[in-house]
């Protein structure tokens, strides 16, 4: 028999950063490699990844990550851990890979380790198994996992609902659901994004109904956002587009390669008729398609609306329509870009979160995932600890015994022992990384301060020139500050910030004539001016000195 333990580096307590690790003996499968969006304190962090030095600890013994479908929160911080790991095998389906190929930088890893999967076909893996399953979730090629071990079932459903009317790639395999359910499943991790949202997700999913009546509302424009890879939204706006002499300008180089291959290999059926260009952009009867690419949500939106975009201003007469409803960790923002659209004139549509609701599983659906499982033990994943909570709750309503429910954070252990449950007070260490710009690596919590102190109280900067011979001051100190006080208005306080500046770098030359220590120099003007600042303004600006020599 077999000792397994399972736990997260991430998704548990949150809304994305998705990855779960599973450990039969030995061999290490991990299920998503997800990213999310810091929602609130921003300072520049485009996106937020798990750390994952325990893959990199133990990367001999992982048989692979295992990717549920290709949306950001589930398979965003993949390329990045193929930057690092460039051998260590990549499964998913043929449209999860194409994303995540995509968005591998190639100058660094110029073969990664993809591995594609079909849904029903078995992988073995020694005396483990892993088994595919399709669900439908608003992107094709969605599956859920099934690792047969030598203690029964362990299932990871990633992000699913029941929709009887998707069809094709969106389509659940629910026989395949309920055969391994039947087989016996020992573990069930199940997703608990809309845990406490009664009934089922469908039909609140669909709105082809709203988009038709935004259509026929909307005389001028349309500026239409989508969240990035929800194909099934994009083939509704198309569907409906498509009964109009409307077309749609699909703006941004990867949106519009990510469209156009999506077309080619059938994921999306559109007529390229309807696909307009640069040209059609002031054409009063367009419908302009925008999305973002690992930026926090509606990034491209707000730079329409500042007028940083190159193609598009928003005119009075526009239409801007937001096609996805709202989600927790948004609203705020949301809410802000809505008044700030209002301000300049335009229209601002958006779905109600109450009304309509995003590809995830609801109370019923759960329960009918949970009935068709029939799991020993419950292990509620993927969402805020609410939402892990209520999915919890739903399973001791269907008679899975509160002993057998595990709710967990974040590196939180649980141990199984042929096939049964032990305590367990392991804890494997988890923590971020906070990824800026392209620079591929973590900012850190020390770059965050600097950050928040900037925000908050500016930076002065002291520039001085000494004669390289004689070291007397031949220059300066001159003093430039940005974000800390009006200059006009405090002439007083910069020549006084001059005077002392000027007095602790000629002590601290005198104090060693042959060699300038110009770091202590640095330290000391900071730790005076420091002070100064605070007692006369109650801030604590970033200070920095420049000496120099000549």
């Amino acid at each position: 028999m077999s000792k397994i333990k399972i736990f997260a580096l991430g998704g548990l307590n949150e809304n994305g950063k998705n990855m779960y690790v599973v450990k039969v003996d030995e061999d290490i499968f991990i299920f998503d490699a997800g990213l999310k969006y810091d929602n609130d304190i921003n300072l520049g962090i485009d996106y937020i990844i798990p750390n994952f030095d325990y893959l990199i600890q133990n990367e001999k013994n992982i048989k692979g990550i295992f990717l549920t479908h290709g949306h950001e929160g589930n398979m965003g911080a993949a390329p990045d851990i193929i930057e690092k790991l460039p051998n260590i095998p990549i499964y998913g389906t043929k449209l999860t890979l194409a994303i995540v190929n995509h968005d591998i930088d190639k100058t660094i890893v110029e073969k990664p380790n993809l591995i594609e999967i079909k849904p029903h076909v078995k992988i073995d893996f020694g005396k483990n198994a892993i088994f595919p399953i399709s669900v439908t979730h608003s992107i094709p090629d969605a599956v859920c996992y099934v690792l047969y071990t030598p203690d029964g079932a362990i299932v990871y459903t990633g992000d699913f609902t029941f929709d009887s009317t998707m069809m094709g790639g969106y389509k659940t395999d629910i026989g395949k659901l309920a055969y391994v359910g039947k087989q016996g499943v020992l573990c069930l991790l199940c997703e608990s994004f809309y845990a406490d949202k009664p009934g089922h997700t469908s039909p609140q999913n669909r709105v082809g109904e709203f988009i038709r009546d935004v259509l026929n509302k909307s005389k001028e424009r349309i500026i239409a956002t989508i969240f990035p890879a929800h194909f099934h939204r994009i083939q509704e706006v198309f569907d409906e587009v498509s009964k109009t002499k409307r077309k749609i300008v699909i703006m941004g180089k990867p949106l519009q390669e990510l469209i156009h291959k999506a077309i080619d290999d059938g994921y999306l059926k559109i007529d390229r008729d309807k696909i307009g260009t640069l040209a059609d952009l002031e054409n009063k009867n367009s419908v302009v398609l925008i999305s973002d690419e690992k930026e926090k949500p509606f990034a491209n939106l707000e730079r329409i609306i500042h007028g940083f975009d190159k193609y598009i201003t928003i005119r009075e007469t526009d239409t801007i329509f937001i096609t996805e409803p709202s989600y927790a960790g948004i609203e705020k923002r949301l809410a802000t870009i809505m008044d700030e659209i209002a301000m300049l004139g335009a229209d601002a549509i958006s779905l109600s979160s109450k009304k309509h609701l995003l590809h995830h599983a609801s109370q019923e659906d759960l329960m009918l995932m949970i009935d068709l499982m029939q799991p020993k033990y419950f292990f509620p994943v993927k969402g805020e600890y609410r939402n892990q909570y209520a999915n919890a709750e739903i399973a001791e309503q269907l008679g899975i015994p509160k002993e057998n429910i595990l709710l967990k954070l974040n590196g939180d252990v649980v141990e199984f022992d042929d096939g049964e449950n032990i305590e367990s007070f392991e804890h494997i260490e988890t923590d971020q990384i906070l990824i800026s710009g392209n620079n591929g690596g973590d900012v850190g919590d020390l770059v965050l301060k600097d950050r928040e102190m900037l925000g908050s109280n500016g930076i002065v900067i002291i520039s001085c020139t000494l004669d390289k011979t004689t070291k007397n001051i031949v220059g300066g100190p001159e003093i430039l500050t940005r974000g800390f006080i009006y200059v006009k208005e405090s002439q007083d306080l910069l020549e006084e910030t001059k005077k002392i500046s000027k007095e602790v770098i000629e002590q601290s030359i005198e104090e060693n004539m042959k060699r300038v220590d110009y770091a202590k120099i640095k330290n000391d003007v900071r730790d005076v001016l420091g002070k100064f600042f605070y007692q006369e303004t109650e801030s604590k600006p970033m200070i920095i000195t420049v000496v120099q020599e000549v």
